[in-house]
């Protein structure tokens, strides 16, 4: 489905939740009370309630501000909230002291030592979970000293 589309559908479902019809009118009404910018037009609110368009950011936050919901989840939906938050969760559950301080000593260093380290790490990965190691495309056939 076409994003547009999809935003259009979360849209018109919010605008149901918050107890409001999803119609053009009552959107611009209730969007321009709250907006701080320069009042939206009737087409505008129309289009995002089609599928034919998605706001600027700004706008969207105010949408989500009136309709109580999260802009991400307006924006993107809920699925992809959570797949963010569960990422988030793996790498703050599954990361301590020492390997932060070797993520901050590895970002520290020049683009082309991040690069070989890289393909080490993938390499000893790859190894590990028993597949073959991965070609060596970018960089020259060279011992490692």
């Amino acid at each position: 489905m076409d994003q547009k589309l999809e935003f259009a559908a979360r849209l018109q479902a919010a605008m149901r939740a918050a107890g409001l019809e999803p119609r053009p009118a009552v959107l611009l009404q209730l969007f321009n009370g709250h907006y701080w910018g320069r009042s939206v037009t009737f087409q505008a609110v129309s289009r995002w309630l089609r599928g034919e368009s998605i706001p600027a950011q700004d706008k969207l936050i105010t949408l989500a501000e009136v309709l109580k919901i999260e802009p991400e989840v307006l924006r993107f939906g809920k699925a992809v909230r959570d797949s963010v938050q569960e990422r988030r969760q793996r790498w703050e559950e599954g990361v301590g002291y020492l390997e932060r301080e070797t993520f901050d000593a590895f970002l520290q260093l020049p683009a082309p030592q991040r690069k070989l380290i890289r393909e080490v790490i993938l390499t000893f990965a790859k190894v590990h979970r028993g597949g073959d190691a991965p070609q060596n495309t970018s960089m020259d056939e060279r011992p490692l000293v």
